[in-house]
C-alpha cells in the first residue's frame, strides 16, 4: 500500500488532484506561509528588467517627494473626516505598495508600526484571490480587512485596500487603515480583556472584496453595520477610507501620467532596496556580540501573572538575530495574546522610532532582521488563541529592544539618535461604552492614550507626556470633542503625576493623571487595557530608576454632582493622591485596584482615575544636578521628600536653595552604605538565586534555562519544554472568589454550629 502512496501520478492527473483539492479547499485560513515572512520579496520580472537600466537618481527622488505627498494629504483626509477617536488623533495610516503587495512608503504621519504589517493582506489577496473566478480583482474593486490574524496590529484597525492600474497593467497597491474601536466584541471598544476565545472578539474580517466599480457593496455594508454596535461610525469611515484611498489613486496616476509606469515601479523597489541595503550596513557597524533584556507583564488584565518576555540580540558581521525564546506560553482563554506577525509590527516600531528614527518607514527595515520564537508562545501565539488584548506584548515590543541596541549602541563614534531609556509602555485610559446622551449606541476609547512618559536621555530628562509608545507622531485629541460625542466628564486631565517619575542623573518625563465620571446616561461604562500595577513598565538604563507602578482608583456609591451643588468648596482639587488619602466626599467607597479593569457599569458621579506613567531614567540618581533636582521640585514635579530621600539633596525648604557642602557630604555617605549594603557576586548568586519560581508565584516563562517553561495552569504549577508548548488555561476570577467566599461561610457556619452546642449544651 505504501509503495502505491509514494508512486508518482502521471503529471496530468496530478493536476487533476491538485486542482480538485484546491477547489475544494475547507478553509483558508491565515497562510503561514505568507504570515511568517516578514522579509521583502524578490524583484519581479518588470521591477528586474527597469532596474537592470540606469536610473535617474534626481527623477526618482523628485517621484518619492511627489508620492509622499501623496500620503501627506491622503492621510490628513482620514484624519480630519474619520469619526473613529483613532482617525482624529491619527491611529491611521495610508499606504503605497509595489504590485506584488511589499509596503515601500506610508505617509509621513501615524503609526509606524503599520509600515511593516499591512502587507500581508494583500499578499493573501494576490496568492488566493486574484485568479479565483468567484472574487477576482480588477480595477475599482476595493477589499476590506481587520483581522490580524491575517495581517495587522489587532482586530481594532480596519483597512481600505485597492488596487491601481494604468494602461491595463496592475502597477501597485494602495491602501488606508484607521484604529475604528468598535467592533462588535463581547466588551464595547473593540478590545475586550473579557475575552476567552477568539469568538468573543467581535469582527474578524479576512481580506474580502467590499468595493466595485467604486462604490460600497450595501449587502455586505449592511452585513458589518449589524456586527457591531456604532454601525453609523462603521459606514462613516468605510467611505472616509475609500475616498483617502481614491484621492491617493488619483495623485498616484498623475504621477504615471508625468513620468511613466517605470520610474514609479523603480522607486517603489528601490525605496525598499535601499533601506535594506542600509540596515544591513548599520548592523555590521555593530560589535558582535549578545546583548539581552528581560521585562514581565504583571496581569493578564483578569487575574496576576508574571509573564515573562525575554529578548536576546545577536550580531555577527552583518547577521541580527532578536531571539525571544524563553518567554511566557500562551493563554486558551486569556486575550493578552498576539501572533508573531503583530508582534513584529510592534517590533519594528522599537527600531524606527528609538533606535533608527531616520529610516524610511517600511517594511524593508526588519528585511535583514532574523526573529526567533518559541512556537505558541505569548508573542507567537496559535490562530485560535483569544488575541483582543495584544496590545499587552505588543507594547513591550515597543520599547523591548532600546535597551540591549543601546548597549550595543555605546561604543559607536556614530549614533543615529540620542541614547535613550524606555519609554513608559503602557497606554493608560477608559476604554467606554454605552448610550451616549444624544441616545447613540457606541463604545470606543479615549486620546488620553497619547500621553505616556519618555523615556530620559544621556544628556537630558525626558519629554513629558509626549506620545503614546506605538506612535511618535499622534496627538493626544481634544476632550473637548469627546464630551461633545459622550457623556464622560473630565474632572481632571493632563495634570503631571508629581513624585511618580523615573529617577536617574536624568529623569524620565512625566506621563499625566486623568479623572473621569459620567453624567447625563442611564447606562454607561469603562473599562481599562493596561498593566504595571506590580511590576515596573519602564526600565531604567545604565542605573536609572525604573517607573514606579501604578493603580486605578476609583469612589463608588456617589454623586460628585450633587456634592458639588451642595458645598463647592468640599473638593479642594480633583488630584488623584487628594482625593484618595483625604477622603473628601462622604460616603464614598473609596478602593484601589491594579490597572486592568473589565468593562463595568458606572453611575452618574462616580469617579475613575488613572496615571500615565513615567519613562525609564537614566544614570546614578546620586549624579544627578542639585539644581535640576530643586528646578523640579519648584516645578511641583517632584516633592521635598523624594528630593532628599532619593537624590540626597540638602536645600532650604522655603528659598529652595541648595546647600552644596551638605549634599556631596550625605551623597558621599550613600555611597558608602551602598559599599556596605555590597556583597560578592557569588555570594549575592547564594543567596538570591533559587533553582526555580516560588511555588507561590503565577509564573510564566523561563527560569534559568530558556528550553524550559514554567506556568500555572487550572491553578496548578507544571513545566513545559520550550519546542512543546501548549496552551495555560485560567480559572474564572469570580469563580476563584465565590469558592473563596463559600469556603468561608462553610467555616462561619461551623463556628456558629459549635456556639450552638455549646449554647445548647450549657
Amino acid at each position: 500500500m505504501n509503495d502505491i502512496r509514494e508512486k508518482a501520478l502521471p503529471k496530468q492527473e496530478q493536476a487533476l488532484l491538485d486542482k480538485f483539492l484546491a477547489d475544494h479547499r475547507l478553509f483558508l485560513g491565515p497562510d503561514p506561509e505568507i504570515m511568517r515572512n516578514h522579509s521583502i520579496g524578490p524583484r519581479t520580472a518588470l521591477e528586474e528588467a527597469i532596474l537592470s537600466q540606469p536610473q535617474d537618481a534626481h527623477q526618482l527622488n523628485h517621484v518619492r517627494g511627489l508620492v509622499t505627498a501623496a500620503l501627506d494629504e491622503s492621510f490628513t483626509m482620514c484624519n480630519q473626516m474619520g469619526a473613529a477617536p483613532g482617525a482624529k488623533w491619527g491611529d491611521l495610516v495610508t499606504a503605497v505598495f509595489t504590485a506584488s503587495g511589499d509596503l515601500s512608503m506610508i505617509a509621513p504621519h501615524g503609526i509606524v508600526g503599520f509600515a511593516s504589517v499591512c502587507h500581508y493582506p494583500i499578499k493573501f489577496i494576490q496568492k488566493y484571490w486574484v485568479d479565483d473566478p468567484t472574487v477576482g480583482v480588477k480595477e475599482g474593486d476595493g477589499f476590506i480587512h481587520n483581522d490580524a490574524r491575517y495581517g495587522g496590529i489587532h482586530n481594532t484597525d480596519q483597512s481600505m485596500i485597492m488596487p491601481l492600474y494604468y494602461q491595463g497593467e496592475l502597477v501597485c497597491w494602495v491602501s488606508a487603515t484607521i484604529h475604528e474601536g468598535e467592533n462588535g466584541a463581547c466588551e464595547p471598544g473593540g478590545m475586550p480583556a473579557a475575552a476567552e476565545s477568539k469568538f468573543d472578539e467581535g469582527l474578524k474580517m479576512p481580506p474580502f472584496k467590499v468595493v466595485e466599480n467604486w462604490q460600497i457593496k450595501r449587502d455586505l455594508l449592511t452585513f458589518l453595520q449589524n456586527s457591531v454596535r456604532d454601525p453609523k461610525l462603521q459606514l462613516e469611515d468605510m467611505k472616509v477610507k475609500l475616498h483617502g484611498v481614491m484621492r491617493l489613486r488619483d495623485r498616484l496616476l498623475a504621477v504615471l501620467r508625468e513620468y511613466g509606469r517605470d520610474a514609479l515601479v523603480a522607486m517603489l523597489r528601490k525605496n525598499l532596496e535601499d533601506v535594506e541595503a542600509e540596515v544591513r550596513r548599520r548592523i555590521r557597524e555593530l560589535p558582535d556580540g549578545v546583548a539581552r533584556v528581560q521585562c514581565f507583564m504583571d496581569s493578564t488584565l483578569r487575574e496576576n501573572a508574571m509573564q515573562k518576555l525575554q529578548m536576546a540580540v545577536i550580531v555577527k558581521g552583518e547577521e541580527m538575530i532578536c531571539d525571544f525564546r524563553g518567554s511566557s506560553p500562551q493563554f486558551m482563554n486569556r486575550s493578552v495574546n498576539t501572533n508573531i506577525a503583530s508582534f513584529k509590527a510592534a517590533l519594528v516600531t522599537g527600531f524606527l522610532q528609538n533606535v533608527w528614527p531616520d529610516l524610511p518607514h517600511s517594511m524593508a527595515a526588519l528585511s535583514p532582521i532574523k526573529i526567533v520564537s518559541d512556537r505558541n508562545s505569548i508573542l507567537d501565539a496559535d490562530g485560535d488563541m483569544p488575541q483582543a488584548m495584544s496590545l499587552m506584548p505588543l507594547f513591550k515590543a515597543c520599547t523591548i529592544p532600546t535597551v540591549p541596541m543601546n548597549k550595543l549602541n555605546y561604543s559607536l563614534p556614530h549614533r543615529y539618535t540620542a541614547t535613550i531609556a524606555p519609554q513608559y509602555d503602557q497606554a493608560a485610559t477608559f476604554i467606554y461604552g454605552g448610550l451616549t446622551q444624544h441616545g447613540d449606541v457606541t463604545g470606543n476609547f479615549c486620546a488620553d492614550i497619547n500621553g505616556c512618559g519618555q523615556g530620559a536621555r544621556a544628556d537630558a530628562d525626558g519629554e513629558h507626556a509626549i506620545s503614546p509608545v506605538f506612535g511618535f507622531m499622534a496627538d493626544s485629541g481634544e476632550h473637548e470633542i469627546n464630551e461633545e460625542d459622550t457623556p464622560i466628564i473630565r474632572l481632571g486631565a493632563q495634570r503631571l503625576a508629581k513624585d511618580r517619575v523615573g529617577f536617574g542623573k536624568f529623569r524620565g518625563g512625566l506621563g499625566y493623571e486623568q479623572i473621569a465620571t459620567m453624567r447625563g446616561s442611564g447606562m454607561w461604562g469603562f473599562m481599562t487595557g493596561c498593566e504595571g500595577s506590580k511590576f515596573s513598565s519602564a526600565q531604567g538604563l545604565f542605573g536609572g530608576y525604573s517607573s514606579p507602578a501604578y493603580q486605578l482608583c476609583k469612589v463608588k456609591g456617589i454623586n460628585v454632582f450633587d456634592t458639588l451643588r451642595e458645598d463647592p468648596t468640599r473638593v479642594e482639587k480633583f488630584d488623584m493622591l487628594y482625593l484618595m488619602n483625604e477622603r473628601p466626599i462622604p460616603g464614598g467607597k473609596y478602593t484601589s485596584q491594579d490597572m486592568g479593569m473589565t468593562f463595568e457599569l458606572c453611575n452618574e458621579g462616580e469617579l475613575y482615575m488613572i496615571c500615565q506613567g513615567t519613562g525609564g531614567g537614566y544614570g546614578d540618581v546620586l549624579e544627578r544636578d542639585p539644581q535640576m533636582v530643586l528646578k523640579d521640585v519648584a516645578e511641583d514635579l517632584i516633592s521635598h521628600e523624594t528630593a532628599r530621600d532619593i537624590y540626597k539633596v540638602v536645600f532650604d525648604p522655603s528659598t529652595l536653595l541648595v546647600d552644596q557642602a551638605a549634599t556631596d557630604a550625605l551623597r558621599a555617605a550613600e555611597r558608602r552604605l551602598r559599599v556596605a549594603r555590597g556583597k560578592p557576586f557569588d555570594a549575592f548568586v547564594a543567596q538570591w538565586v533559587t533553582p526555580e519560581p516560588p511555588a507561590h508565584l503565577p509564573y510564566f516563562g523561563s527560569w534559568d534555562d530558556p528550553k524550559v517553561i514554567y506556568a500555572t495552569s487550572a491553578g496548578q504549577r507544571i513545566k513545559m519544554d520550550a519546542d512543546q508548548l501548549q496552551g495555560v488555561f485560567m480559572p474564572n476570577p469570580k469563580d476563584l472568589r465565590i469558592a473563596q467566599l463559600e469556603s468561608l461561610v462553610e467555616s462561619l457556619q461551623a463556628e456558629l454550629d459549635q456556639c450552638r452546642a455549646k449554647a445548647g449544651g450549657g
